[in-house]
């Protein structure tokens, strides 16, 4: 299958490899071209995993977008959420009918990267889909070089407008076997596992992340304390799902932590021994805060007051991470006022999610 891969993140050079070697035509393009030059050089990114390591040929490295984009089936975006809104403008006009956006995580980017779409006049039928994890647990260790410590073992993903769900899976399944399926885009939206792990990690390890050079928030930043409340705010989301009509399996991040029920199966012990999380983090513009806090958090706790949801965690963690960057982030990018959709009824977002209109 011809597939993009557009953006320049960990995912993205994951993403662009593990595809090229399970067999897919992929076309890979990021916004930097001077940092895509390596790749551009030598037509390889290297993968190191548990099979060790091995360049893998990319068919196409693209330094225009229209290039990746020509003739794809799939389009994949494992960018940070921060980046969706320009590489939705940037992909406007090229977009044909039948092709499929997949966003893993989405953070409800399927919704806002369409609605973009749109605005920008390209009227093609094009289906969105987002789920809750990269699917890869995955650290580059040069220009174009990652290691990938997992691949995902579930991926819940739901498709804008879900209407197309079935296309839209079918195309998706083609590359990612282990998806699973979603009601909607919100509801894939919602099992975003980033909002709920990275939050509690960074704010409740503020000082020690100041203080040091590196700190692994996986290993010496998850004590009880940290668990405790990660476990109240997971149990906020999945009141926020129930409330919305969404049924199980709601994916509880404990899962992560005792069984190898999650979506990366078990393996947090695996992620730490890796040592690559052991990393330096700028609480005002690591994707933690930027994308995870002020993207994720903000829309979850926007989400639970439309669904009057009582979800103190969300509100009390965004709260403090307002005062870290000095922002009120209740009315975020991702929140759903600033969407535009905080005055709808439920059955009115419901029609939307199915049907897409605007």
């Amino acid at each position: 299958m011809k597939i993009a891969v557009l953006g320049g993140g960990h995912g993205c050079y994951a993403a662009a490899a593990d595809l090229s070697e399970a067999g897919h035509e992929v076309s890979f393009w990021r916004r930097d071209t001077a940092a895509l030059q390596p790749v551009i050089d030598s037509g390889c990114i290297t993968i190191k995993d548990d099979e060790g390591q091995r360049d893998i040929p990319i068919a196409h490295v693209c330094p225009e977008i229209s290039q990746a984009l020509k003739g794809a089936q799939l389009i994949v975006i494992p960018t940070p959420a921060v980046a969706q809104l320009d590489i939705a403008r940037a992909m406007a006009p090229h977009l044909t009918d039948g092709q499929v956006v997949y966003l893993p995580p989405g953070t409800f980017g399927s919704f806002l990267m369409a609605e973009a779409v749109k605005a920008a006049g390209n009227k093609a039928e094009v289906t969105w889909a987002e789920t809750g994890t990269l699917p890869w647990l995955v650290r580059k260790h040069g220009p174009n070089t990652v290691a990938i410590t997992t691949r995902a073992t579930r991926l819940p993903t739901g498709v804008y407008p879900a209407s197309r769900t079935e296309h839209g899976l079918n195309i998706i399944r083609q590359a990612f076997p282990v998806i699973e399926p979603c009601e909607d885009a919100m509801s894939g939206a919602l099992m975003n596992a980033g909002p709920i792990i990275h939050p509690p990690l960074i704010i409740m390890n503020a000082a020690p992340l100041q203080h040091f050079e590196a700190w692994d928030i996986h290993n010496e930043g998850t004590q009880p304390a940290v668990r405790s409340v990660t476990d109240k705010l997971d149990l906020e989301r999945i009141a926020i799902r129930e409330a919305l009509g969404y049924s199980a399996p709601h994916f509880p991040l404990a899962d992560h932590y005792h069984t190898d029920k999650w979506m990366y199966g078990d393996v947090h012990k695996k992620l730490v021994k890796s040592g690559d999380w052991r990393e330096h983090i700028d609480l005002h513009h690591h994707r933690y805060m930027t994308e995870d806090t002020m993207l994720g958090l903000s829309f979850q706790a926007s989400v639970a007051d439309w669904a009057n949801v009582d979800a103190p965690i969300s509100k009390g963690l965004l709260a403090i991470a307002g005062g870290i960057v000095g922002e009120d982030l209740r009315k975020g990018p991702r929140a759903l006022v600033t969407l535009g959709l905080a005055g709808k009824s439920k059955d009115d977002l419901r029609e939307l999610l199915f049907t897409g209109a605007p």
